[in-house]
């Protein structure tokens, strides 16, 4: 009796691991749903990887089955010694070659895609006009949030990364403080950002992110950073070519101060000029290094520092206790920006129609 509830339980956990693992395999954000060659590349990796083990695997558990099977009491006795293979050349020569085959069917690919992804001469190509060919983004990982500038068209971002697809785009990583790691899943393998060096590479996206869930991809950190580390998210979206230089178009346009619709934005910009812009830019041509993220897409991300969702309610909640949801973040409280007074009611909400309306897609 006892021995059916144990298997029944293990039966249980099974389902319930098969339930979970389930959505490990969602578009936006899972390795097992590769969106460009780097990720398909790697992924390529891990199929071969797991052949190996799972051929391993069943070699040694029909080894182990046979043995048992074989040479189990009941059936040679109690007495009989199997015969001894100590010593033998063929069998010391199989068991030493078959693991090396198995590691060189690894090691050979991984050697190659590892050069491959390495490789970034692309970044310097420019064509007849002497422009860069390729888009190189200068990423900065900070303390829990993402700058992205992109030195070659003048531009910078924070928190949502925005890339053209089928075409090779490059990183410059680095870290502002302490050790981070920049993954976007989907795209392929996570690579360190540090403080003392850069680190270099590439990926590709084949397709818009225009039809996934939120339409972007999910990045994170995946360096234990310190107390939000868990929530050093940042939002990918890839366009095609002509919508990526049409983006780039307007960050660059955004450099002229736009005077926002409405009384209640405008008020806003005012508190926003008196309070936050010393850390802030507003301006897609922003200066690099700032103090805080950029906010010139603030109105066209999805979310809210990274991981809230994008609402007014969250906006406030955010800018009156930004350390309540982002332990260990540098952002100061509101009484730090409004001389020793917490924001009012009026003026988080007109804040947060002003920050609503810096978008440079609509």
């Amino acid at each position: 009796m006892m021995k059916g509830i144990k298997k029944w339980r293990l039966f249980s956990l099974l389902t319930a691991l098969t339930v979970f693992l389930s959505g490990c395999g969602a578009e936006h954000l899972s390795t097992l749903n590769p969106a460009g060659q780097v990720g398909r590349d790697q992924y390529n990796l891990l199929l071969i990887s797991g052949a190996i083990v799972t051929l391993v695997i069943i070699v040694v558990t029909i080894v182990y089955i046979l043995t048992i099977v074989k040479f189990r009491r009941s059936k040679v006795g109690e007495d009989l010694i199997p015969v001894q293979v100590e010593g033998s050349h063929k069998l010391e020569l199989l068991w030493t070659i078959i693991p090396i085959v198995l590691l060189l069917i690894l090691a050979v690919p991984t050697v190659i895609y590892t050069y491959n992804l390495a490789d970034v001469s692309g970044m310097e190509k420019v064509d007849e006009d002497g422009n860069k060919k390729a888009v190189t983004v200068n990423v900065e990982a900070n303390l829990y949030w993402w700058e992205f500038e992109y030195p070659d068209l003048g531009i910078i971002t924070s928190q949502e990364l925005v890339v053209p697809t089928k075409e090779k785009v490059y990183f410059n990583l680095k870290a502002a403080d302490v050790k981070h790691s920049f993954w976007i899943p989907a795209a392929g393998g996570k690579l360190d950002t540090n403080v003392e060096n850069i680190n270099q590479f590439y990926l590709t996206f084949d397709n818009s992110s225009e039809g996934l869930k939120d339409g972007v991809f999910y990045g994170k950190c995946a360096e234990l950073c310190g107390p939000s580390h868990a929530l050093m998210d940042f939002k990918v979206k890839s366009l095609d070519r002509e919508d990526f230089d049409a983006w780039v178009v307007n960050m660059q346009a955004s450099a002229e101060e736009q005077t926002p619709e409405g009384d209640v934005a405008q008020q806003g910009q005012e508190i926003f000029n008196t309070s936050c812009i010393a850390c802030h830019a507003v301006s897609g041509a922003g200066s690099a290094g700032g103090v805080g993220p950029n906010l010139a897409t603030f109105g066209d991300r999805n979310r809210v520092a990274g991981f809230m969702d994008h609402t007014e309610d969250n906006i406030k909640k955010w800018i009156n206790n930004p350390e309540e949801y982002k332990p260990g973040n540098l952002m100061p409280q509101p009484e730090e920006l409004n001389n020793g007074n917490k924001f009012s009611d009026q003026e988080l909400t007109a804040l947060t129609e002003y920050l609503m309306g810096l978008t440079v897609e609509d």
